[in-house]
């Protein structure tokens, strides 16, 4: 697997690929954003691990631009922890954030939990090719959502895996906790994390967003996926 690591420091940058490298991944470095995007289009890699401080852009606006064009996974490192910036990473579109500094193993802890996530929803015998509660159908190799035989909505691998487990559930309310432990597993999601992924999914299926018809929210315990009857016209 291909991991393209972009981070104007080059100090870091080649910690970062050897600590990759020995665990058998083929790294592809870049330093700015505008080889950044050069690397991503010619070598197409498996993952993207960005920098949010870059020279000439910022990693936020990088990620909005590959996000707009493809689903590859997108971890966001940065020095600054802030609730408000981890937010927002998730909210346009990014899998993971990491704070620096980390750990060797916290990394790679993390690199490895995005990468199954990613992998599970292109494997054949991981779930059913399809999954269908009311006018909600949901392809989980292709990651594509269709609502009221509309047309296919892509979605991230986070998003195919959070809407799989509430259709899954439908009818039933699963808590924050089994959400969190499902979706980003014993690696660390957060209830922060939990609702801007939520807000995502929902922007991509309900007919509005702040009146949500499939995916409820439960004061006090959790979301459920409600049972709609299909739609007859």
């Amino acid at each position: 697997m291909k991991v393209l690591v972009v981070d104007d420091d080059r100090v870091l940058a080649e910690i970062l690929a050897f600590t990759l490298q020995r665990v058998g991944l083929t790294v592809i470095q870049a330093f700015d954003g505008q080889s950044a995007l050069k690397r991503w289009t010619e070598e197409n890699p498996d993952l993207i691990m960005l920098d949010v401080n870059l020279p000439d852009t910022s990693g936020f606006v990088l990620c909005q631009q590959i996000r707009a064009q493809s689903d590859t996974p997108i971890i966001l490192l940065t020095v600054d922890g802030e609730e408000d910036d981890i937010i927002h990473g998730l909210e346009i579109g990014a899998d993971d954030y990491i704070t620096k500094p980390y750990s060797p193993r916290q990394l790679l802890a993390r690199v490895q939990a995005v990468l199954r996530r990613a992998g599970s929803q292109t494997e054949p015998t991981a779930f059913p090719h399809i999954r269908q509660v009311g006018e909600v159908s949901l392809n989980i190799q292709r990651r594509e959502v269709i609502v009221a035989a509309g047309e296919p909505i892509l979605l991230t691998p986070l998003e195919a895996q959070l809407l799989d487990h509430l259709m899954v559930n439908a009818g039933h309310v699963l808590t924050s906790e089994i959400l969190i432990n499902r979706v980003w597993g014993a690696e660390g999601g957060t209830r922060s994390m939990l609702r801007q992924l939520i807000y995502r999914l929902r922007h991509k299926i309900e007919p509005n967003p702040e009146e949500p018809h499939y995916i409820e929210t439960i004061p006090g315990l959790g979301y459920g996926f409600t049972e709609q009857p299909t739609t007859n016209s």
